[in-house]
């Protein structure tokens, strides 16, 4: 990935310590426009933290510039491996796979919603998916989910009318509705449990209450 911009680019001093959160302001003999970037302060420490983010992920960035006032660009490469090989680094076990179930999500964030669907598959069960209220109902009557991962927070119809509606649809009968939601007071659970959700899970959804959650429905519900 690259970003290129027309900016005050870079010497190649600057060039050498972009990376370094406690570099001094270029002091060198060449000169710099008036606006030069980081004329004043250095560097500071977002092009670090990018820098050790991307290297969590195996990568390397670097940065060019033909020289002041001639703009720069940053190159980000990232290995490129299939996600369901892909396990992070961290020693952990594998993820537990539980019994297989038909689950569906709803969300109209359309990337939550795939690394959502991503994560479920890779523990093998069917997934389904919804980017709205009115489409998990029409979905929900041939796909019969025996859980619902649903989003609250969404517009035109929200998670707790979606969740009501779900439940009128005999379709749905015994089906595990789950709130999704950035939201975790008291209050906010007692009100997705009176919408007629069963359970509560804050977002980013953490993979372990998820495997847990799932783990106590197989439990209940061989």
């Amino acid at each position: 990935v690259r970003v290129r911009d027309n900016g005050a680019g870079l010497s190649e001093a600057l060039q050498r310590q972009l990376f370094d959160p406690l570099a001094p302001r270029d002091d060198g003999t060449r000169p710099e426009p008036p606006r030069s970037a980081f004329q004043q302060d250095g560097p500071g420490i977002g092009l670090t933290l990018v820098q050790k983010l991307v290297r969590l992920h195996g990568g390397t960035i670097r940065a060019d510039s033909p020289g002041p006032g001639q703009g720069s660009t940053f190159t980000v490469t990232l290995p490129v491996e299939p996600w369901q090989k892909w396990h992070p680094g961290s020693g952990r076990a594998a993820p537990h796979r539980g019994v297989p179930r038909r689950i569906m999500v709803v969300d109209d964030n359309a990337d939550a919603l795939e690394a959502m669907m991503m994560t479920l598959q890779t523990l093998g069960h069917t997934v389904v998916t919804a980017a709205d209220g009115p489409s998990a109902l029409a979905r929900a009557t041939d796909a019969r989910p025996e859980v619902v991962l649903l989003d609250l927070g969404m517009p035109a119809m929200d998670g707790f009318e979606t969740a009501r509606r779900l439940r009128a649809l005999p379709e749905m009968r015994g089906a595990t509705l789950v709130a999704l939601t950035g939201f975790g007071q008291p209050e906010d659970r007692r009100r997705a449990l009176e919408a007629g959700f069963d359970q509560h899970l804050v977002k980013p959804a953490d993979l372990d209450a998820l495997t847990r959650l799932l783990d106590e429905l197989s439990a209940g519900h061989p």
